[in-house]
């Protein structure tokens, strides 16, 4: 019998999603333009995903490694998807969009590796973004609870001067 939308989430789905996360899809911490807010049903309002500010052309890279499971079109939009092994059952899946694909089902990636770039115009946003989704077989997830705490911390690290060590002149 299928599931209906107050059916509860099944227990594969409702498992922790681990920091498997190595990097951003795009650039190194991108705006989030729109958060994820996850709907009260199946079927109710709400954005399965994150919008991240990305303008048309810039790279997408995968965030973890695995095995794209889909790259093609879905209503007009280029979209990509892989599947993440050794992330529970079932496994968990990232998806990208809008993306001119450059990777084909059935191929490995590794963790930042390129899947395409951002295609221009006919997004959801108000300006280009990318959509970054997280499910666990058809349960929506946010895609930000993959990415582990030193990666969604904002800016890079700086080196200061440490007081009281004499400078050595450049030579």
């Amino acid at each position: 019998m299928p599931r209906t939308a107050t059916d509860p989430v099944p227990r594969s789905a409702a498992d922790p999603v681990p920091k498997a996360g190595r990097v951003w899809p795009v650039g190194t911490r991108p705006p989030v333009v729109r958060g994820w807010e996850p709907p009260a049903t199946t079927y109710s309002r709400g954005h399965r995903g994150v919008d991240l500010g990305a303008a048309p052309g810039v790279p997408v890279r995968a965030v973890a490694a695995g095995r794209v499971s889909f790259a093609g079109r879905v209503a007009g939009r280029g979209v990509v998807s892989v599947e993440l092994p050794g992330t529970g059952t079932p496994p968990l899946r990232t998806t990208y969009e809008p993306v001119l694909a450059s990777v084909r089902k059935g191929d490995e990636v590794a963790a930042g590796d390129l899947l395409g770039t951002v295609e221009g115009g006919g997004t959801h946003c108000a300006r280009s973004c990318l959509h970054w989704g997280l499910l666990r077989g058809s349960t929506y997830l946010d895609p930000l609870s993959l990415l582990p705490p030193w990666l969604l911390r904002a800016g890079p690290s700086r080196l200061l001067p440490v007081a009281g060590v004499p400078r050595t002149p450049a030579a």
